[in-house]
């Protein structure tokens, strides 16, 4: 056994100097290849679990950043949404100035054919305008996290725009074709109360989308920050472990040598028995 063999204390301690040396560039060569001074709580337990914790959050902030993100893309598809209806309210109101001047019956007849398609148009498009199983313009309301804690939030409230003769745009379509002149008018009148509701909602996304793009370049920067410090706390300067490296290289040279010298005095007591 290892323990039975007996060395002298010159040898001994060079060997233990050796040993030393070794562990010491097995650290280095992990630092270099890990590009981390610090890998496990052995190294520098304080650092170590702070480093974790910061790299901890800024996941969790990455996780919430991707959910920000769905909730941008929902509330522009709601945006994109309005826009379009207020499109489409802008040519029903086209129709409703072209029945206003003129006495025909059978063209304001068309006329009126030609809004209830508008009106139905309106209603798919606002069925259409949901982003991920969520509609603002369908009546759904979306809350939106913006710390990892869940202790700040943003509620968006959706409205339902798939019913045009519903309120809130409440734009109906007089069941005697527009032959009287009190009908169109009551039409207009509706279009231009629909399309200040619309600028309203409009108005009111574009502050939700403004809240949410702000908390994401907020939580953007705060990732990073948390990442620079664990890297700060960790990271490994790859220019003075090459320095260090190549110094224990030459030690262990040097304490390979100085071994061979010491165990050299047991060598000439063995020469005197031959």
């Amino acid at each position: 056994m290892s323990s039975d063999i007996v060395l002298t204390s010159g040898v001994r301690a060079n060997l233990l100097q050796l040993q030393k040396t070794s562990d010491l560039i097995t650290s280095t060569q992990t630092k270099l290849a890990t590009g981390k001074r610090i890998n496990t709580a052995l190294d520098n337990p304080v650092a170590y679990f702070t480093a974790q914790g910061l790299q901890n959050r800024a996941g969790d902030l990455s996780n919430l950043l991707d959910a920000m993100g769905t909730a941008f893309n929902t509330i522009q598809a709601a945006n994109n949404g309005i826009t379009s209806v207020t499109k489409l309210v802008q040519s029903a109101q086209a129709l409703v100035s072209q029945a206003q001047q003129t006495s025909d019956t059978t063209i304001k007849s068309s006329l009126s054919s030609q809004f209830g398609q508008i009106l139905s148009q309106i209603d798919q498009l606002a069925g259409d305008s949901g982003f991920n199983g969520i509609n603002l313009l369908g009546g759904d309301t979306l809350t939106v996290q913006l710390n990892e804690t869940n202790t700040a939030s943003t509620a968006v409230a959706g409205v339902d725009y798939t019913n045009a003769n519903s309120a809130p745009l409440s734009i109906a379509n007089a069941a005697n074709a527009w032959a009287g002149t009190t009908d169109i008018a009551a039409a207009s009148t509706a279009l231009t109360t629909a399309l200040t509701t619309l600028r309203s909602e409009s108005q009111s996304l574009g502050s939700s989308l403004s809240t949410v793009q702000i908390r994401q370049d907020f939580t953007k920067a705060t990732i990073n920050t948390l990442q620079t410090g664990s890297s700060d706390l960790t990271l490994a300067d790859s220019n003075q472990e090459g320095a260090n490296l190549l110094a224990l290289q030459t030690r262990q040279q040097l304490s390979t040598t100085a071994l061979s010298l010491a165990s050299q005095a047991d060598q000439n007591v063995l020469k005197l028995f031959q």
